[in-house]
């Protein structure tokens, strides 16, 4: 806190007939669930303005009882007696006063949600066992928690709009929309794109594209996180899976250098959706449609999953011993490293004793520069440009014209590339096969992987453990989610094997790994990678 900046003032509250203390500007709805009393709730959003319209949110309110000198009156217990109002009040749009009392749970607020969830449910169709949202359903919860188990509405359900094609990315079913505008305002407040909105009257009432609009954003599918029913679904994702089959693993995105915080969906070793985790640090709970649907690719059918030695199957310590083998025997400096900017420290920290080990001069990562959009898409798209050049490795693409060269030259005759394409990098194809030694570490095939006189399985980003810095020094984790296919291996795992193989250090595990890592990097000293946490530690760089 600066010198200049003030103490936000505190407010006595009265929750459930406990006094708290809440700072100024505080909404009621927020003061009661950090009171442990959870607020049942449709339009409201903490990350959005407060329109107030779904009503679910509604308690009982009071304020103290004023006497004839227009003080508070005073009760035995030394507070203000309350004076509770006849009728409810929303509690999403209301901020906290002084003395301001509420109850959460009494018989007028019951039977307020009852009448509510009456209200919600007169056009919803009750289809629950084949509706997308099943089992993240807010509307059904509710309703099992808070219903009344019968309607008195004896009239026809108005029929709305199904399978409406919005946008690239999402479809609408009208008939389940709520109306709670959390789409609406998201798309106009947060993603800057407002092209939805409601139309008609009533019942009749329903949400829609403007004219000539279409729901195109890059950040549509974050309207599908928000919508509380299943209103908004995913084209990728709806109806393959139901999600309480679903593991939730935390990690980050490997698309840009933001490092936006993710929960990776599986099941039986697959992938089936990404979703944004809150973070506020880094990505709030956002993140762009191009990050969350680009991971298909562990699945492709042409996924390298076993070792191979001059285009032969291998086993890997044959591989590894290969390798191994190949790199040493040309000498020192005749091998060049290409590192990735999309690897973890760890891996990097491994291949930097490999290349200390090889005494490589020529070591550079490829650089990905993109077009940003000055909100969750860094035009970094390496997700750990920070990491490699707080390791050592690579300097941003500057030394790559110099490996072309050496090989060119025949000065370079072995290169190590370490999830890249030496193609990609500047190598023209017709070089590749001067090299004596192209040991290759990747996941897809390429015109490296191609041309590798020991090609070596990796893992991609569901499928290993690490850790990488984003563009603004944190350092966060990716975990396992998935395991790679066939005899593919976690990155970590091959270099630490290549090294041993080359007479370094004999890593016994991850762990080891990281510990090495953060004793002889000094803006990692201390760390372990328990201590980094969900949500990340900012490293002093």
């Amino acid at each position: 806190m600066s010198n200049t900046e003030q103490p936000a003032q505190m407010l006595s509250v009265q929750v459930d007939g406990e006094w708290k203390q809440f700072p100024k500007g505080t909404r009621l709805i927020d003061a009661c669930e950090q009171s442990g009393k959870t607020i049942p709730h449709y339009c409201y959003h903490p990350k959005l303005s407060t329109p107030g319209n779904c009503r679910m949110c509604l308690i009982e309110m009071g304020m103290p009882k004023m006497g004839p000198d227009r003080k508070p009156e005073m009760g035995a217990d030394g507070r203000p007696v309350i004076a509770w109002s006849p009728k409810p009040a929303i509690s999403c749009a209301t901020e906290v006063s002084e003395g301001m009392a509420v109850r959460t749970d009494s018989a007028m607020v019951q039977e307020c949600r009852r009448g509510v969830m009456e209200f919600l449910l007169i056009n919803h169709p009750l289809d629950c066992p084949i509706c997308d949202q099943a089992g993240e359903c807010k509307l059904q919860e509710f309703s099992v928690e808070f219903g009344k188990g019968g309607s008195e509405f004896l009239e026809e359900k108005v029929k709305k709009p199904k399978r409406v094609d919005i946008g690239k990315n999402v479809l609408l079913d009208d008939e389940r929309c709520i109306l709670c505008s959390r789409c609406i305002r998201f798309m106009k407040e947060v993603a800057k794109d407002d092209v939805l909105g409601f139309v008609q009257r009533g019942s009749h009432s329903t949400l829609t594209v403007y004219p000539s609009k279409r729901l195109d954003s890059n950040y549509s599918m974050n309207t599908v996180d928000l919508c509380p029913v299943g209103a908004l679904t995913s084209k990728d994702f709806r109806f393959q899976m139901r999600t309480w089959f679903l593991k939730e693993t935390k990690s980050i995105d490997v698309n840009c250098g933001n490092g936006t915080n993710i929960v990776i969906w599986s099941r039986e070793n697959v992938v089936y959706r990404i979703t944004p985790r809150e973070n506020e640090e880094v990505n709030s709970c956002w993140m762009p449609d191009s990050s969350r649907l680009n991971f298909r690719y562990l699945q492709r059918e042409d996924r390298l999953k076993k070792p191979l030695v001059k285009g032969r199957e291998a086993g890997w310590a044959e591989a590894l011993r290969q390798a191994a083998e190949e790199l040493s025997g040309l000498g020192a400096g005749k091998v060049a490293i290409l590192a990735s900017g999309r690897s973890t420290n760890e891996e990097l920290y491994l291949v930097s004793r490999i290349a200390a080990k090889l005494e490589v001069s020529l070591m550079d990562l490829l650089p990905r520069e993109q077009a940003g959009d000055g909100f969750l898409i860094a035009p970094d798209g390496n997700p750990n440009t920070v990491g490699a050049i707080v390791l050592g490795v690579g300097k941003r693409g500057t030394r790559l014209e110099q490996i072309v060269e050496g090989i060119r030259a025949g000065a370079v005759e072995g290169l190590l590339c370490v999830g890249e394409d030496a193609v990609r990098c500047g190598v023209d194809p017709s070089l590749l096969g001067k090299l004596k030694s192209l040991v290759a570490i990747d996941l897809l095939p390429n015109q490296t992987t191609e041309k590798a006189t020991v090609l070596l399985p990796g893992s991609g980003f569901a499928e290993k453990r690490g850790t990488m810095v984003n563009l603004k020094g944190r350092l966060q984790r990716l975990n396992r989610a998935v395991l790679p296919p066939g005899e593919a291996r976690d990155d970590f795992e091959i270099l630490a094997g290549l090294l041993s193989g080359l007479g370094g250090e004999d890593f016994a595990g991850f762990e080891a790994v990281f510990a090495a890592m953060a004793e002889n990097t000094a803006c990692l000293n201390g760390l372990n990678f328990g201590k980094v946490g969900d949500t990340g530690v900012v490293l002093a760089l």
